[in-house]
């Protein structure tokens, strides 16, 4: 006898898998057409339209996410700089991992950033394992030590979206995703996703993306 319990592990198992590749596949000629216009936006620039970034994914394998550039090359050595410059700056950055005012960006990344439209090239990563369509934020490697320890992370794909990017994800800390995370993996299941991908919808149109 099937028990209702077996669903939840089911679809994380094997259908969570097969509705991302179908949802890409579906998608990819929208989403190939925004990529390509925005990375000639930025090759018209002078600047390289796209940059690989190490990140952590499932049972810890590092990946390279794929990213439309929104910053300048030299990023980090700019962050660093603004950050030694000002200690409330650097602050914000130690409990959010992220700026509101970031020095680093480029013409153009702000609005590719508000728009979420820099993370077009994800779905690359979704089709190819890397990344499901839902599930956590892939952190960089070297916030590992500021992650949580007792979290489900590590046992999810990250998500090109996730109950995070959807809710407080402009003002909470980079330790509350954790939360965001734990109860994304007690939730996980077809409604669930369907839900967080429509909201995920709203999320691009008012533009309230980092």
């Amino acid at each position: 006898m099937t028990s209702s319990s077996h669903y939840p592990r089911l679809y994380r198992d094997f259908g969570k898998r097969v509705f991302d590749i179908l949802l890409v596949v579906l998608s990819a000629p929208i989403v190939l057409t925004f990529t390509v216009l925005f990375a000639l936006f930025l090759a018209c620039q002078g600047v390289k339209p796209f940059y690989l970034q190490p990140r952590v994914g499932r049972n810890g394998k590092v990946f390279n996410l794929i990213k439309l550039r929104t910053m300048v090359h030299d990023a980090d050595s700019v962050l660093e700089l603004h950050l030694s410059d000002n200690p409330d700056a650097r602050d914000e950055w130690e409990r959010n991992q992220k700026l509101r005012l970031d020095p680093r960006i480029i013409k153009g990344g702000l609005l590719l950033r508000k728009s979420s439209m820099d993370e077009l090239p994800q779905f690359w990563n979704v089709l190819v394992g890397d990344m499901s369509l839902v599930g956590p934020r892939p952190m960089m490697v070297c916030q590992q030590k500021l992650y949580p320890s007792d979290t489900h992370y590590y046992s999810m794909r990250p998500g090109l979206s996730g109950t995070w990017q959807v809710s407080k994800r402009n003002n909470s800390s980079f330790v509350d995703r954790a939360l965001h995370d734990n109860a994304y993996w007690k939730d996980m299941s077809f409604s669930t996703d369907l839900s967080i991908l429509a909201r995920t919808v709203s999320v691009v149109l008012r533009g309230t993306g980092c």
